[in-house]
């Protein structure tokens, strides 16, 4: 399928996609630090930068106990990727010597999140984000700090063939469409 957009942007949003099939192709810590590094320039709230990441590399302890906590469907296609990286915020922000809620913890998460997925593309790389995973045993497995939020895991590494997922994931594979932007926004106010 190829892309076109409605009004004139750059290329790069047309031809980020999330693939499943990843290649065997190792990605280095220089190259998840470089991933990681766009992800640090991401806008956030009062600049407090509220995202925090576990990553690990294929073959290490921190790739296994990430992998070990995606539901079955995302491990069948996860474990060959490069990386996974557990994507988090911090939900509380210091402020005056005391914690308060960081209303906008997720929002900057995001935002981070598509940092490091454009990055990624540059690279020649592609990142899949992935909802499907237990989030108490990742926290535990992690040591991931009381006042965090799980929000995501990405899958990082080389697109590889459609013909190294079950069947019945093979279609997704091909960049898809997006709805156009009248249909979820409006001037004036929410349609």
């Amino acid at each position: 399928m190829t892309r076109s957009a409605d009004h004139p942007i750059h290329p790069q949003f047309l031809t980020r996609h999330s693939p499943r099939a990843f290649a065997e192709a190792q990605v280095s810590d220089a190259q998840m630090l470089q991933l990681l590094e766009a992800a640090r320039w991401a806008p956030s709230a009062s600049n407090n930068q509220p995202w925090r990441a576990a990553y690990g590399l294929r073959g290490d302890a921190g790739f296994e106990k990430i992998a070990a906590a995606l539901n079955e469907g995302n491990r069948i296609w996860a474990g060959r990727a490069a990386g996974l990286i557990a994507w988090a915020s911090r939900s509380f922000v210091t402020r005056a010597g005391a914690d308060v809620p960081n209303a906008w913890a997720a929002f900057d998460a995001g935002t981070a999140w598509g940092f490091l997925a454009l990055q990624a593309q540059d690279m020649g790389l592609f990142a899949h984000a992935m909802g499907g995973f237990d989030a108490a045993a990742l926290a535990q497995s992690l040591d991931m700090p009381q006042d965090f939020q799980l929000h995501a895991v990405i899958a990082v590494g080389a697109q590889g063939s459609p013909e190294t997922l079950p069947e019945d994931k093979r279609a997704g594979e091909a960049p898809n469409g997006r709805n156009p932007v009248a249909a979820w926004a409006a001037k004036g106010g929410f349609a």
